[in-house]
């Protein structure tokens, strides 16, 4: 974790910016629980925790700070809450999600699966693309074990 926080700070520090021990907390946090997909105020009460003297309006502003220099990637899975995801180190693009409709998970798929339909674009709308989203809305693989037990057990009644 401290060799991502001190890359984190270089990139910080290329852009002109420092990280304040209020942004290192915020990071400690993202990192923390990398797979949690944390809302503004999830990250605050975790980062409160450690650092009590810290406002929610300085996390607001540390996440949006992160955003704007590509170190997060700020997502919404449609119910209005917008999500803080660190970007994966040397990542090229936004990985992509599962989303389930029934139990709410959020599972991650890390491999680029938009090259070839990215070339189309670019080539066919002669638009140049600098990042992409992909998120799948369906029933993950533990709902649909879950249901597939319940029918077998319901068929042997």
């Amino acid at each position: 974790m401290e060799n991502r926080i001190e890359r984190i700070k270089k990139q910080l520090h290329s852009s002109s910016y420092k990280l304040t021990p209020q942004r290192e907390a915020t990071v400690r946090v993202l990192l923390e629980h990398e797979e949690d997909h944390l809302s503004a105020e999830d990250v605050y009460l975790l980062v409160k925790e450690k650092s009590p003297e810290i406002g929610l309006a300085t996390v607001y502003r540390t996440l949006e700070l992160l955003t704007e220099l590509k170190i997060v990637d700020k997502i919404n899975f449609g119910d209005g809450v917008s999500r803080y995801d660190l970007r994966q180190e040397g990542a090229a693009h936004f990985h992509h999600h599962l989303v389930c409709i029934e139990c709410g998970a959020v599972d991650e798929i890390q491999e680029d699966l938009l090259e070839d339909v990215e070339e189309i674009v670019e080539k066919n709308w002669n638009f140049i693309i600098k990042d992409h989203r992909l998120t799948f809305h369906g029933i993950c693989h533990r709902c649909h074990d879950r249901s597939t037990k319940d029918e077998e057990t319901n068929n042997l009644d």
